[in-house]
């Protein structure tokens, strides 16, 4: 099956290509000229929605829209939907890690827990009134620094518990199987069997 995904984000394009496998072919709307969609919405789901459904449209393929983030407890959600644009420039990772970094300094470790979130909405024509939703979560709790060298965005400074490291010192097939994206997308791929 023939894919588009509703990002420009190489980092997502790569892991989701990885978790995919041969089953289907994922291209980057980029391919084809598609611009960014406008994430007006107000929550991970509207967002991955509205993402997807400008991609179909400006495609005719269907098409895979990914929003996620970061959910800080200690800043009452934050990052969150701006996760990407923290700091101000969309997509500077050293950037909003370092604003994050300045906004927690000095937060206990009990109240730094943080998870991922990823919403994943497949639309499969323009005019789709029930798009496939799902949706992952990955608990963990932000570090005082970076630790790590692989991934992206948020990586190094979110530690996942149940690895004992953060996500930017996982091997990537482990991060791809556990990682908010990762569990999204096994459940949006038990989705597509049940369906097509």
């Amino acid at each position: 099956m023939k894919l588009v995904l509703a990002s420009s984000n190489g980092g997502k394009l790569a892991e989701l290509r990885g978790l995919l496998g041969d089953a289907h072919e994922l291209h980057a709307q980029s391919e084809f000229g598609v611009t960014d969609a406008d994430e007006a919405g107000l929550s991970f789901v509207e967002n991955a929605i509205l993402k997807a459904r400008h991609a179909v449209q400006a495609t005719g393929l269907p098409a895979l829209g990914d929003d996620s983030g970061l959910c800080v407890d200690a800043l009452d959600g934050a990052p969150g939907l701006y996760s990407a644009r923290y700091a101000g420039t969309h997509g500077n990772s050293d950037a909003n890690i370092d604003k994050l970094l300045r906004e927690l300094d000095g937060v206990e470790e009990v109240r730094r827990s943080a998870r991922f979130v990823c919403v994943l909405a497949l639309v499969r024509h323009a005019n789709d009134p029930q798009p496939l939703i799902a949706q992952g979560v990955w608990e963990g709790r932000i570090l005082h620094s970076r630790r790590g060298a692989n991934g992206f965005g948020y990586d190094p400074v979110f530690f996942s518990p149940a690895h004992g490291c953060s996500a930017a010192e996982l091997d990537a097939a482990v991060k791809n199987r556990d990682s908010h994206r990762g569990l999204a997308l096994a459940r949006l791929k038990r989705c597509l069997a049940q369906v097509m």
